[in-house]
């Protein structure tokens, strides 16, 4: 039997930084052990890229070297039961591993439309997290004339995107009004579908599928509406669904979307297991409602908590919930967001203030590479409280929201955004005269002071 202190199942980003965050918070007097089933780890970000810009899944590996600078064991099996009254867990290769503490990373799986005729045809590809399989469907996109891509989220649209960098002809097809809807408000995504379709992409939204056509392969798509569309290959990008399968055969609790029950300290109904990633249970920040957002964001907040929290709680720190902070680039812009959307906002009966700005990411805005920088912010209507933001323009957006992630996760304020202190520089921000966070915040207290002025009729 092999003794380790802390054990780590799944080697993806939440098990990895579980395991090297463990190791910086205890020192080296503890043995930790990463466990996962694969050879080689995808960088999950960046599997869409493999096929418009890498062209080798060999490009997007995260080495082992994290593990192995960190002292971390490693091993190579499959995990196929949890014993947690003996503290043990049995691997395909019939090894018996035992622990003090366990912290599980088994991350997600793809959701499969099971329920559409010829999802099982051949071609018909949903993303796994696997090096040789994601190669495979490399190889079938070389030669393929027609894709189509089902799901208008962030995997869609980035795969989208990428395939038609091929010159193939890419049809983009969203059962929902828009896509990214979930993380956009409509004038945004109403404004990277004009983007996709100026690109060459076919963008139908509120249109579903109703069958893959094909003998052995796919050949087609056939949609409710009644329409054909021409798909020798197809890329299911319909997101994904916790892995907590053994979790709940283990008898730990679960979810109703198969999720594992944690705490604000990512503790399991076993105080001995963590859990941390897409295959724990995801809350929203601002409601305490069970949510389904997978980010490896997220995932990295829960493994640093998980990490420093394995054999006593020394990172006292509240896991409040996900903001579900991300963002991607659609043909050379950025498009971010953090928070609820308005939409949402309105629908959780949140009183909200809304402030827009527009404006240019240099300054002037005639230096090389300035792009228009779009910014909408959502505030709490009483508190001034930040409850949401997104933002499109250049590379500076990316940096912009993780400024406005950390504002909403500390409780800022419309007024403090409005006045804090930023460093611009022409050839790298917008002016600090229209800096876009400051001025979205003016925006929103202005249209509220004139709704006030309005009310006492000044």
């Amino acid at each position: 039997m092999r003794k380790t202190d802390l054990l780590v199942i799944g080697g993806s980003a939440g098990g990895i930084l579980s395991a090297t965050t463990a190791r910086k918070a205890y020192g080296n007097n503890f043995d930790i052990t990463l466990i996962r089933d694969t050879e080689a780890v995808i960088v999950p970000c960046g599997i869409p890229y493999i096929y418009g810009t890498l062209h080798d899944t060999n490009k997007n590996i995260i080495p082992d070297a994290i593990l192995v600078d960190a002292n971390i064991n490693l091993i190579i099996d499959q995990v196929l039961q949890i014993n947690k009254e003996e503290k043990t867990v049995i691997t395909k290769g019939n090894e018996v591993i035992s622990y003090k503490k366990l912290i599980l990373a088994t991350g997600s799986l793809p959701i499969i439309p099971t329920f559409i005729p010829g999802y099982d045809l051949e071609n018909v590809f949903a993303i796994l997290k696997d090096k040789d399989y994601l190669h495979t469907i490399l190889e079938k996109t070389q030669s393929a004339k027609n894709v189509a891509v089902i799901g208008g989220g962030f995997i869609g649209v980035e795969f989208a995107e990428q395939i038609q960098q091929l010159g193939k002809n890419v049809a983009l097809i969203e059962m929902a009004d828009a896509c990214l809807w979930q993380a956009f408000d409509k004038n945004f995504s109403d404004d990277i579908e004009t983007l996709l379709k100026k690109n060459g992409i076919q963008v139908m939204t509120s249109t579903k599928v109703k069958k893959f056509i094909g003998q052995k392969a796919v050949e087609a798509v056939e949609l409710e509406n009644g329409r054909t569309i021409p798909a020798d290959l197809v890329i299911l990008g319909l997101g994904v669904k916790p892995n907590g399968k053994l979790a709940k055969e283990a008898g730990i609790e679960v979810n109703s979307r198969g999720a594992i029950r944690v705490d604000q300290y990512t503790r399991t109904s076993d105080s001995n297991i963590f859990a941390v990633g897409d295959c724990a249970e995801k809350n929203c920040f601002f409601t305490g409602k069970d949510v389904p957002v997978l980010l490896a964001s997220t995932a990295a907040m829960e493994a640093k908590i998980a990490g420093c929290n394995a054999f006593h709680l020394r990172l006292v720190r509240a896991n409040k919930g996900t903001i579900s902070a991300f963002s991607t680039k659609i043909f050379g812009r950025t498009y971010a967001a953090a928070g609820i959307t308005e939409s949402r906002a309105r629908q959780e009966e949140f009183s909200i203030m809304v402030g827009e700005f527009s404006t240019m990411d240099r300054h002037p805005g005639s230096l090389p590479g300035a792009q228009k920088v779009n910014i909408k912010l959502i505030f709490s209507n009483c508190s001034g409280i930040i409850l949401g933001a997104q933002i499109s323009g250049g590379d500076t957006a990316a940096e912009m929201i993780n400024i406005l992630s950390l504002a909403i996760q500390k409780g800022i304020t419309a007024t403090e955004l409005n006045t804090f202190q930023v460093a611009t520089h022409p050839l790298v921000s917008a002016s600090p005269i229209a800096y876009p966070i400051n001025a979205a915040a003016m925006n929103a207290i202005a249209d509220n002071c004139q709704r006030m002025n309005e009310d006492l009729k000044i």
